[in-house]
């Protein structure tokens, strides 16, 4: 924190510190083991939802989570499925209250995505599938969904 003459000075800049990140939550199945591992017979249906959440946890410090649920099958058989909670604590100091929310749920879901993705390609190749590699994500599109999706529940 800057200081000026002994006290804290009124423009200090936005920060934004990854103090710890941590699997919270992590399953991956392979139900249909060894007949899933055989050459499909076509390309298989993936499907992953993206979910974020963040709660404050006092002096700035925020515990947001990045939950990526998904899976694989062909003609409605199941060839893996996997959920994982990744998160992490964050100190944001030093940005305004209107922008704390956009903060949370945009950059630092941003950050955590990548290690998040690792997991996912990893749990996939060592289940005895080709890695999934999920495209990037567009976080700030997720929130703005998530505003409309909140602002329709507050109309109805």
């Amino acid at each position: 924190m800057a200081t000026q003459n002994g006290g804290p000075t009124q423009n200090a800049a936005p920060s934004l510190n990854v103090l710890a990140q941590y699997i919270k939550d992590f399953s991956f199945e392979n139900p249909n083991a060894p007949r899933s591992l055989a050459a499909p017979p076509s390309q298989p249906d993936v499907n992953i939802q993206i979910h974020v959440n963040a709660r404050p946890g006092g002096d700035g410090e925020f515990e947001v989570e990045l939950k990526i649920d998904g899976g694989a099958s062909i003609e409605g058989n199941t060839l893996f499925a996997f959920e994982l909670v990744y998160a992490g604590v964050f100190r944001i100091l030093n940005v305004p209250e209107q922008s704390l929310q956009p903060v949370a749920l945009i950059e630092c879901p941003r950050l955590l995505f990548p290690f998040a993705r690792q997991i996912i390609a990893d749990a996939v190749r060592n289940g005895g599938f080709p890695p999934l590699m999920i495209d990037p994500v567009d976080f700030a599109a997720l929130f703005q969904q998530r505003i409309q999706q909140e602002g329709q529940r507050v109309q109805a």
